[in-house]
């Protein structure tokens, strides 16, 4: 069985060649380009992978684009950046397949060498407590190595197209009562610094997007804005 992988893109050519090099047997890259200036569309497409343009710029523009473009029963989504091993798709993926969770997510272990900077872990073990909270889902991490079912994740019609995109997905699948796992990856030394994390501006973006996901979950914002 053919899982498809989604793979949202900016800028990540020098890291695409050991990504999708250790894409595992069964899992097909779906690269999303989301206005990169560096060829990454070009390699990705040259070493195999289904490349797909997304013009409209943000992390949830490019995750929804893949998803459209999948046609697997079970898809998976993951950083381009090198950050995480494509070798261990099969561990996160694998409780979707059993039947034994709808939604897993990769909770990021790291290793030695890895860029994690402070705030920007003090920021995601403070979502993952209000996420635990919040849904009752045993999560340490919001982690972007993630698999869950095609078809049931289009269901869930996630709206948000910026840095919020993974938070609602996590949010809309418990309101919907999947079932949410968790299981260990490896962080990795990435190539290149996070567009996200990598700055205290970043992680701040991030934060307001996540933010305004959780007001409009709760019914106190416009699904508009």
């Amino acid at each position: 069985m053919r899982i498809d992988v989604v793979l949202p893109c900016l800028n990540e050519a020098a890291a695409l060649p050991w990504v999708l090099g250790r894409m595992p047997h069964g899992f097909h890259p779906i690269v999303v380009d989301n206005g990169s200036a560096d060829g990454s569309a070009k390699i990705a497409a040259e070493l195999g992978a289904t490349v797909v343009s997304e013009p409209r710029t943000g992390f949830g523009a490019a995750c929804h684009a893949g998803l459209a473009a999948a046609t697997s029963d079970v898809v998976c989504f993951m950083d381009a950046d090198a950050s995480l091993d494509p070798e261990q798709l099969p561990r996160v993926s694998r409780p979707v397949m059993a039947g034994e969770a709808d939604l897993v997510l990769g909770r990021r272990v790291r290793r030695p060498g890895a860029s994690w900077p402070a705030h920007a872990r003090l920021g995601n073990a403070v979502l993952a407590r209000r996420l635990r909270r919040r849904t009752g889902a045993r999560l340490r991490d919001l982690g972007p190595m993630r698999a869950c079912r095609r078809v049931a994740l289009l269901r869930l019609g996630i709206v948000d197209r910026r840095f919020g995109y993974p938070l609602e997905m996590v949010l809309r699948a418990a309101a919907a009562r999947w079932r949410i796992a968790e299981v260990d990856v490896d962080y990795l030394p990435r190539d290149g610094r996070s567009k996200v994390t990598g700055t205290v501006r970043g992680t701040l973006r991030a934060v307001h997007d996540m933010r305004r996901v959780m007001a409009r979950e709760d019914g106190t914002q416009d699904v508009s804005t």
